[in-house]
């Protein structure tokens, strides 16, 4: 997750004086208090409590072929995202592999890699393990652009290529949505018709939501309860008029302050399978540490998600490390 436009040393220093604040400064969910590992603000890269399941099932790439999907289910059959599957999923921008792994590849060879990843968990897993793709439909950029909100949005046009591969092979998406000055809700509205696909949920960005005057990787951004709740509003009312399945909200934080007033952040929407996405990659402790502060206040209904950062991890949990956290991840991103 990273902004374009930039040259490396202003995009590096500017990474610095982030990771340094939050170093000195510390993180908690509501006070500030805990240490917080690095954002994904700290990458130079250029351009452009829930009850667990308790069903032993098989991964999404047996049960979850194509042929067993239809409107009304999702990957590997029923209505109820969690607790009936977990994901793991490839974070990135198809064909900018400095966004992120899921841009390394072509999406045929997304949806191998992800697969073979999502086999890795089984082991560990008692449901189901569901490839997934994390894709950024919007990305930060560093330039205003022609609309001035310094977000880039792909057009479903662009996406499409992915999206297709994603469906006919099985692969939940993620829209994940890095506003900057536009809010997540108009954001949201551009992809409706994406979003009416049963296997396409949303990711929320707080750390790309900028108020007026800041800049992409300038500071981390965040985003009112106020905005989640309209847009969880949104995205419910869509789900329920096309008589979709639940849909998967994915809510991005690493410090607490990118989400203000969280505790306010409206979780009784049945269309929704709410999960916060800890985002903040470094040492083993200090992920952890993070992990553990992430979920002080953390509203009822809301499950705890996790990513692994492949080059700022030092090291990277492995499929049974990464399991053996406490709650254990209903997704688990790779970037």
């Amino acid at each position: 997750m990273t902004c374009t436009g930039k040259t490396l040393s202003a995009r590096a220093s500017a990474a610095l004086l982030i990771a340094s604040a939050l170093f000195l400064g510390g993180c908690s969910a509501d006070s500030g208090d805990n240490k917080t590992s690095s954002s994904d603000a700290s990458q130079t890269q250029p351009s452009g409590k829930a009850s667990e399941g308790s069903s032993k099932n098989s991964t999404a790439d047996g049960d979850s072929s194509p042929e067993k999907a239809n409107k009304n289910e999702l990957i590997g059959g029923g209505k109820t995202v969690f607790p009936d599957r977990r994901m793991v999923a490839l974070y990135g921008a198809p064909g900018n592999p400095s966004l992120g792994v899921l841009g390394e590849q072509g999406p045929a060879a997304s949806v191998k890699r992800v697969k073979d990843l999502a086999k890795q968990y089984e082991p560990y897993s008692e449901e189901p393990v569901v490839p997934a793709f994390e894709v950024i439909a919007s990305v930060a950029d560093a330039a205003p652009g022609e609309d001035g909100d310094y977000s880039n949005e792909m057009t479903p046009e662009q996406l499409r290529p992915l999206l297709d591969e994603a469906k006919k092979s099985g692969v939940y998406v993620i829209l994940d949505l890095q506003p900057g000055l536009q809010d997540f809700t108009s954001q949201i509205k551009e992809y409706e018709d994406i979003l009416k696909d049963p296997n396409v949920g949303v990711g929320l960005d707080a750390e790309w939501r900028l108020a007026p005057g800041q800049k992409p990787l300038e500071q981390i951004g965040s985003v009112d309860a106020s905005e989640v709740n309209d847009s969880l509003r949104y995205i419910a009312d869509l789900t329920k008029r096309e008589n979709l399945p639940q849909k998967a909200v994915v809510i991005h934080q690493f410090a607490g302050f990118m989400i203000t007033n969280r505790e306010q952040i409206d979780t009784s929407h049945p269309e929704l399978a709410l999960t916060l996405h800890a985002d903040g990659h470094g040492t083993p402790g200090l992920k952890k540490e993070t992990w553990e502060a992430l979920q002080k206040g953390l509203p009822q209904g809301i499950r705890m998600s996790w990513k692994n950062f492949y080059d700022e991890d030092t090291p990277m949990f492995t499929p049974e490390q990464t399991y053996q956290m406490e709650p254990k991840p209903w997704v688990v991103t790779y970037q």
